[in-house]
This record gives structure tokens, C-alpha cells and sequence, in this order.
């Protein structure tokens, strides 16, 4: 368990320390961010905030995984390195889209294929190497069962399992980026969530089949691989967040961009897939969910009927259009995710309980 104190609390300073450092940078080489001109008025002072700032968190989060396990002297685990390979796989498609946008003047950025083309590899990396390297019980990171608070069902097969993984890593790496509008909203949500993932990896850990000798009901049991090393890594992600929320509050000195939202979103649904809570992860990821559709019903709407359902789509432009101010939506926000959270780890606990 010292792991995931380390892991933490060295996420938190290293971000904390390390994001100033990267603000001075950014700004003297004049990355700073792009303000679409049809957004809310309150926005045209954001312009030339330095942007990229995913990448202090990025480098955080890995240094305080790698950090905590020297310190304790523990190996890493195939489970945590493919998420952290998949959060920075996905952090580079997201980079090099910031770094055109802003440094080439593109204001799209990479061209949509070659964006879709970089998430895709990354994406099928993942989701190949997740169903190697199996432990001594035959465990393997992923698997190719469905799951909700475990897994349930039929094996779909590693075809089937690879286009499911891509699905949610697109789904929620686009609806992490979709949420980041505000200062500080998709940080502090995902602080929460990741949170929530410690929780879950230390109780899988603690009630894993492979201590099933010890269990009070060895049928209510876990089978993952590396439930322990995964709260490391959620641990690890929580304090980078954090850190990094104290300099991306509002008014933000940066923004994650691109490169932080993509590998948010991307090593979200890397601990949602390997700790099998895939669909439970709809759930404590909420807000992401709530924010993506409404950006679906806006499209879906002005295509069929001609006519918008919100003022201005993603949702939090909405309110603010609505004449609520930047904080005020951004708290509330959270409440909506915190609640989300909330309901998924009742769930996480109804579904283990429910066995004993």
C-alpha cells in the first residue's frame, strides 16, 4: 500500500512543482491557446494562455509510478505499463495536434485522418498487448469478456474485444476533450474519478481470487491481473491532477489542450478495461457521457429539424450563454460527477456484496 501513498503524493508535488516550469516555457515560446470567435464573450481573455499543459501531468503521473516503485522496491507490472503506454500514446496523437494548431497556425490542428489514424494505432497497441502476458493463474491485463463490476457473459473473441476497446478508448478520449471548456473542469472530474479507481484496484486487491484461500467466500473474489499496481497508477494520475488543478483553476495560468485531455481520456478507459469495469465506467464517468451527448443531440437535432436544442453545445457553453459564470458551472459540474462517482462505487460495492 505504500506504493500508492508514494505514487500520489509524488504526483502531487512533482505537478505542482514542475507545471510553473513548464508555463514559463510555453509562454516564452508563445504557445499559447486558440479562442473560437463564436464561443462565450468571457473567453476572449483566455487567449494566449499557455496551452499544452497536459504534458506536466503526463510526465508526472509516469515519473511518480517509476519513483514509488524504486522507493519500495515492488517491479512494475504488465497492467501499468500498458495503461501509462496507452495515457501517453494517446497524450502524443494529442500533442502533436496542439503543437500544429498553435505552432503552425492550423487552427484544426491534425487533419481528422490522420488524427483518427493516430488514436486507432495507439488504440489497437493497447488492446493487442492487454490480452498477452498471462500470470501464474492464466490472468491476462485485459480480457475478452464484457464486463460491468466484473466480467459477465460470453467471450467475444479478440476481434470483437479490439473493436470494443477502441470504441470506448475514441468515446471517452473525445468526451474528456469535449468537457475541457472551463478552467478546471475536466481536471477536477477526473480527480474524482481516478480516485475512485484507487478505491476499487486496492478492494480488488484485497478480496483477489488469488488470495481466495484467505476470503470469507472465495466466489465473491476478483480475477485481475494487477489490481494493486492499477490503484498505483490511479493514485499516481490523482495527485498529477491535482497538482496540476492548482495552476488550471480559474483563471487558469494553463490548459491541458489536446495532449491532456486525450491521455485522460485514453488511460481512463486503460483502468476501466483492465480492472473489468468497462461499462461501469459510463457511470463514473458521467459527466464525460452527459457533456459528449449533448453534443450529439445538438448535431443530431440541426441536421434533421434545422433547429438547435442548447444555445451553444458542448453543455457547459450552454449554461454560461444562460448568463451562469465560469465558476459557478464548473462547481456544479463537479457536484455531477462527484454524484456519478458515487453511484458507480455503491454499484462497484452492491455487486460484491451481492456475492457474500
Amino acid at each position: 500500500m505504500k506504493q500508492i501513498l508514494f505514487a500520489g503524493v509524488l504526483g502531487l508535488f512533482l505537478t505542482l512543482a514542475g507545471t510553473p516550469l513548464l508555463i514559463k516555457l510555453l509562454a516564452r515560446k508563445g504557445y499559447g491557446q486558440y479562442i473560437r470567435d463564436d464561443g462565450p464573450r468571457e473567453h476572449a481573455s483566455k487567449r494566449g494562455t499557455p496551452t499544452m499543459g497536459g504534458i506536466a501531468f503526463i510526465l508526472a503521473t509516469i515519473a511518480a509510478y517509476f519513483l514509488s516503485k524504486l522507493i519500495t522496491g515492488y517491479p512494475p507490472t504488465y497492467s501499468g505499463l500498458l495503461v501509462l503506454g496507452l495515457m501517453f500514446g494517446m497524450g502524443l496523437v494529442g500533442f502533436l495536434d496542439d503543437y500544429i494548431k498553435i505552432v503552425k497556425r492550423r487552427s484544426l490542428g491534425l487533419r481528422a485522418k490522420a488524427k483518427m489514424a493516430g488514436q486507432l494505432i495507439v488504440g489497437i497497441g493497447f488492446a493487442v498487448l492487454a490480452l498477452m502476458f498471462p500470470d501464474n493463474r492464466g490472468n491476462t491485463p485485459a480480457s475478452d469478456k464484457l464486463s460491468f463490476i466484473t466480467d459477465f457473459g460470453w467471450k467475444i473473441g479478440p476481434v470483437l474485444f479490439v473493436l470494443w476497446a477502441l470504441f470506448m478508448i475514441l468515446a471517452m478520449s473525445n468526451g474528456v476533450n469535449l468537457t475541457d471548456g472551463l478552467d478546471g473542469l475536466a481536471t477536477g472530474a477526473s480527480v474524482l474519478v481516478f480516485g475512485a479507481y484507487t478505491f476499487i484496484g486496492v478492494w480488488q486487491f484485497q478480496e483477489s481470487c488469488a488470495n481466495a484461500t484467505t476470503l470469507t467466500n472465495p466466489g465473491a473474489c476478483y480475477e485481475v491481473r494487477d489490481p494493486l499496481d492499477l490503484a498505483v497508477v490511479a493514485s499516481a494520475l490523482m495527485g498529477a491532477c491535482l497538482g496540476f488543478l492548482w495552476w488550471n483553476t480559474s483563471p487558469a495560468k494553463i490548459f491541458m489542450g489536446d495532449t491532456g485531455s486525450l491521455a485522460l481520456g485514453g488511460v481512463l478507459t486503460g483502468l476501466a478495461i483492465l480492472s473489468r469495469t468497462e461499462l461501469l465506467v459510463a457511470i463514473m464517468g458521467g459527466l464525460f457521457v452527459l457533456i459528449t451527448m449533448s453534443v450529439v443531440i445538438q448535431v443530431g437535432s440541426f441536421r434533421l429539424t434545422g433547429k438547435r436544442v442548447f444555445r451553444m453545445a458542448p453543455l457547459q457553453h450552454h449554461f454560461e450563454l444562460k448568463g451562469w459564470s465560469e465558476v459557478l458551472v464548473v462547481v456544479r459540474f463537479w457536484i455531477i460527477q462527484g454524484i456519478c462517482v458515487i453511484v458507480g462505487l455503491g454499484l462497484f460495492y452492491a455487486g460484491w456484496a451481492a456475492k457474500k
